[in-house]
């Protein structure tokens, strides 16, 4: 990955609805080179295209991140486990007191309780969770500096 790699990436991050004629403009090249660059930069899995929904657009008013703790022989089946559930969108294998964190978002605190019970906790191999439910999201996205 280069610099002009980088700048593709940072414009994509910035607008994800940038055409490729924009973004050859702003970075200076033509079409075709960016069309070439960022068909490399997905099918090496530099990048993933994707549409971000709003979770309170779509009626989904309890979203949390959830600490737990698992036997320490069972964290990868855990961690994937915990990846395949439809209510979870993001999951890492951490350090410190837990073990994995998970972003989860679901329709009511009613509905988050319910699957604290019924799913995650049934899994086994997880010790205990904590969860810490969203007052508010103050940014969502994906961006990483790449410079």
């Amino acid at each position: 990955m280069d610099e002009l790699d980088a700048k593709i990436i940072a414009m994509l991050q910035d607008d994800g609805r940038a055409s490729n004629a924009a973004i050859a403009r702003n970075a200076g090249v033509s079409e075709g080179t960016v069309r070439r660059r960022l068909k490399r930069l997905v099918d090496e899995n530099f990048i993933q295209v994707v549409a971000m929904l709003n979770p309170g657009k779509m009626g989904f008013g309890a979203e949390a991140l959830i600490g737990i703790q698992v036997d320490p022989e069972k964290i990868d089946e855990v961690s994937g486990a915990v990846s395949h559930l439809e209510e979870i969108s993001w999951v890492a294998v951490t350090t410190g007191s837990y073990d994995i964190f998970a972003w989860a978002t679901l329709e009511s605190s009613e509905s988050l309780g319910l699957f604290l019970r019924t799913k995650l906790g049934t899994i086994v191999g997880v010790r205990r969770t904590e969860t810490f439910v969203s007052l508010s999201v103050k940014k969502r996205g994906y961006g990483v500096a790449v410079s």
